[in-house]
């Protein structure tokens, strides 16, 4: 994606995984619900008809995605919102039942600092190890089973090491001891196929700005007679299930984003990991003492995320955003922290080899060409830190 922007002759976008351009298919869809179509939805007229009849199409086109029924989709503002309904109100209805919930070390930290909450209200929360390449082993769900176990939350790939998870697994394994499971897809949708039936997935979350959709929207599978409490109270939308006024326009974007995502996903994840291959490649043969995290195969198709010793992320960031390529360290939702990634430390990489990580997350406009410019000067502000870094051996003074 070549863009001419202010002092830079060009911008290479790779950060996908923080967030991606809504499309203009998607726009198009939108912005007659800003302006004919504005009616609220659960009013009684034509105008507001016209505007349920747009809202439930969506719910369809996001069932249709991940094999669902449409009564079973709940839109929320995003996958945050819908990861805190997932487990809060699974833990809320299941209280007498049991206390204790399994997630992984993992998890994007919409799961993590939920599970924390819970943990000051009373409850108990596994955080499931992973190997080297940040993989969860269905037999370490089995260990940590127990008769007061209310949910198993796995998600489905990392959002920094785009690591994919044996999910239909560890889903076979909570529900041979009776527990639902819950996955955050947010990653995964519009990236790997997604079939709730064949992956005995009870409850699923998916945020629309991740797959050329509107920020701001995004939704809850939850399986018909799943056992979870109501997440905000007030009117009767959403089935009395998730009160306030649907955000139609971005409803109907994450609806049509969705369906697009999916439908090219055929195409367009294949062309992805070639891009992504070459990338891990070139970057391993050309600059020394530089690791892959995350799984060598088991991996999203568009991400890239590797360790060079010596250096600071951050200052790699720099340097690139003044080359006019736009990359992260890991988890945008992190960005303002200085401590290293959680994901990194949990595969066992050490503090300082974590701090000096780079994620790379292609999207559908990238080319070959951002590929090759990447490539060409990454080595060069990796060798320049070296010799800047107080860290470096000899050999780069």
């Amino acid at each position: 994606m070549n863009t001419t922007v202010n002092r830079r002759s060009r911008l290479v976008y790779m950060d996908h995984a923080a967030t991606t351009p809504v499309r203009p298919e998607v726009v198009e869809e939108m912005l007659p619900c800003f302006t004919e179509r504005f009616g609220n939805p659960s009013s009684v007229y034509a105008l507001a008809r016209e505007a349920r009849v747009t809202l439930e199409k969506a719910r369809r086109q996001v069932a249709d995605a991940i094999g669902a029924n449409p009564k079973e989709i709940y839109f929320t503002s995003g996958g945050t919102e819908a990861d805190n309904w997932a487990i809060k109100g699974v833990a809320a209805a299941n209280r007498k039942k049991g206390d204790h919930i399994i997630t992984s070390a993992i998890e994007h930290h919409a799961v993590i600092h939920t599970c924390q909450s819970l943990e000051k209200q009373g409850y108990r929360v596994t955080y499931l190890p992973v190997d080297e390449f940040g993989r969860v082993d269905p037999a370490s769900v089995e260990e940590a089973i127990t008769d007061k176990t209310i949910l198993v939350s796995v998600m489905t790939a990392n959002n920094e090491i785009g690591t994919i998870q044996p999910v239909a697994e560890i889903a076979k394994v909570a529900h041979d001891h009776g527990v639902p499971f819950h996955t955050d897809a947010v990653q995964a949708i519009g990236a790997i196929p997604i079939d709730v039936d064949n992956m005995g997935i009870d409850l699923l979350s998916l945020s629309g700005h991740k797959f050329g959709g509107p920020k701001g929207t995004g939704a809850l599978y939850i399986r018909d007679k799943t056992r979870i409490g109501t997440f905000m109270d007030g009117g009767a939308q959403e089935r009395g299930r998730r009160a306030g006024t649907e955000n139609v326009p971005g409803i109907v974007g994450l609806g049509k984003a969705i369906e697009l995502a999916v439908a090219e996903m055929p195409e367009k994840s294949p062309r992805l990991a070639a891009m992504r291959d070459r990338l891990i490649k070139g970057i391993l043969e050309t600059i020394p003492e530089t690791r892959l995290n995350g799984h060598p195969t088991e991996r999203l198709p568009n991400n890239v995320n590797v360790a060079f010793r010596y250096v600071e992320g951050e200052s790699i960031l720099l340097m690139l955003d003044a080359l006019g390529i736009a990359a992260s360290t890991g988890s945008a939702c992190t960005s303002a922290s200085l401590e290293p990634s959680h994901v990194l430390v949990a595969c066992g990489l050490p503090h300082e080899e974590a701090h000096g990580s780079l994620r790379l997350t292609l999207g559908s406009r990238n080319t070959e060409e951002d590929v090759d410019y990447v490539l060409e000067v990454l080595p060069r502000v990796i060798e320049r830190l070296r010799r800047m870094s107080p860290l470096s051996p000899e050999r780069y003074a």
